[in-house]
């Protein structure tokens, strides 16, 4: 008999299959298809701005959510094809790849990320600032985008030098701040409001734009194991797009300091590739103008017009509420239990131990100083045919400057993928390998 085990895959940062809405994805292509008016519109090309009922829909859908001192103006919405493909459009309409000067991510960051930025014409240039208990060391990008700074001045880098100014695109950052405040992909780390307001102040006098994935806010859950609770309707915190609207009296320019990037991959489906961005309106209004959306109008239209319809129908609350958060919640504590008894007794910790509120997709685990992260996961997936990400995979690329962003002795878990009786296996393997690396 064989005794090979079953793989398992605790790397891969997908929406697990078994929580996919293709029931409610039907209903909606069904009414949107059926209707001569809808389906006119919805196989047309679409407006550069996205499709207004949708924009109209995430506009309220947001201010439900968010609850900012103000309603959400359909204007502050641009549709896009996803987060991914919504970086890449701001890089190209409000950066120049000389006039900009740095990109600072926080660190550990969403690595493919990476790529979008260096093909933007910032590879060397992608700084990594490390994170703190309270989400991002404030200081140090302080400290280093005013050296940034004082370098362009003396070097004479005072206008851009590529980009010929136009109506949409009037305003070149001179810095870009890439980062994922709440439920970070790596950490799952929370930046504190304390942290987000400093964040926009830095952002404004160093004339920043901060771009934030928010893709796992509606992903939120109380972080206790002892409590049934799983839905949690009102976000825990204000985003940072929000904090730019309204910190000391708001924005220093009708431009603004901070755009949200939103996406429906994490809480209907990634092949939607459909997603949305939330700025001030002229920004909204400016990344529209993004030659690949001018050209043929905001992306994903068709799918576009059938979330509309999940949204206006309450289908995707319904999704949200019914069935993610519930099912991310039980993933999220046997996973966390799993860690807690058989990974702490071997020293790995985990940042932010202590906080209430959960969510996203991953736990970050460190390692005793010991132990290579790397190595882990190549013995995790010859001896225990489990895959995992190392921490090294996390890190900025191109920013090799100080080894403690190095992240060798990291490991990201994600418990959304697999399936959810091998979550605690998978820790248990997980578990073999670091203890027996331990006693080399």
């Amino acid at each position: 008999m064989s005794t090979a085990k079953r793989p398992v895959d605790l790397l891969t940062g997908w929406p697990s299959p078994s929580l996919l809405p293709p029931a409610q994805l039907e209903a909606a292509a069904h009414t949107v298809l059926s209707n001569p008016d809808l389906t006119r519109e919805a196989l047309r090309y679409g407006e550069d701005e996205g499709y207004l009922p949708l924009r109209e829909a995430i506009a309220g859908w947001l201010t439900k959510f968010y609850e900012p001192k103000e309603t959400i103006s359909y204007d502050r919405i641009c549709i896009s094809g996803g987060a991914s493909q919504n970086i890449a459009c701001v890089l190209q309409t409000f950066t120049d790849p000389v006039y900009t000067r740095n990109v600072w991510m926080v660190a550990p960051t969403y690595f493919r990320c990476c790529r979008i930025i260096d093909d933007s014409g910032f590879g060397g240039r992608m700084k990594g600032v490390p994170e703190d208990e309270e989400g991002i060391d404030i200081d140090y990008l302080a400290s280093f985008i005013e050296l940034s700074e004082n370098k362009a001045i003396d070097e004479g880098n005072l206008e851009p030098k590529l980009k010929t100014k136009y109506p949409w695109r009037e305003h070149t950052y001179k810095h870009i701040i890439y980062a994922v405040p709440t439920f970070a992909n790596p950490s799952g780390k929370v930046m504190s409001l304390r942290r987000r307001e400093q964040l926009v102040r830095i952002a404004r006098k160093y004339d920043a734009l901060i771009i934030t994935d928010d893709v796992y806010d509606m992903l939120q859950w109380p972080a206790a194991t002892s409590t049934d609770k799983s839905v949690m309707a009102k976000s825990a915190m204000p985003r940072i797009v929000d904090v730019d609207r309204y910190l000391d009296g708001g924005p220093t320019s009708e431009w603004g300091n901070a755009m949200s990037n939103g996406s429906f991959s994490k809480i209907v489906g990634p092949g939607c590739r459909t997603g949305w961005a939330e700025a001030s309106p002229k920004l909204a209004w400016g990344l529209s103008q993004c030659g690949s959306s001018r050209s043929g109008g905001a992306p994903s239209h068709l799918v576009a017009c059938m979330i509309h319809q999940m949204i206006i129908t309450g289908d995707l609350d319904e999704h949200i509420t019914g069935k993610l958060l519930p099912a991310y919640a039980k993933r999220y504590r046997r996973m966390m239990q799993a860690v807690q008894t058989r990974l702490f007794p071997l020293g790995v910790t985990v940042p932010q131990p202590d906080k209430e509120v959960a969510g996203g997709y991953f736990i970050w685990l460190t390692l005793p100083k010991e132990l290579d992260g790397e190595e882990i996961r190549r013995r995790a997936q010859e001896e225990e045919e489990l895959t995992i990400c190392s921490g090294a995979q996390s890190r900025v690329q191109g920013d090799e400057a100080d080894e403690a962003k190095q992240f060798n002795h990291n490991l990201r878990l994600c418990f959304a993928y697999a399936d959810f009786d091998v979550l605690d296996e998978g820790v248990e393997r997980l578990a073999r390998v670091v203890k027996a690396s331990l006693k080399k």
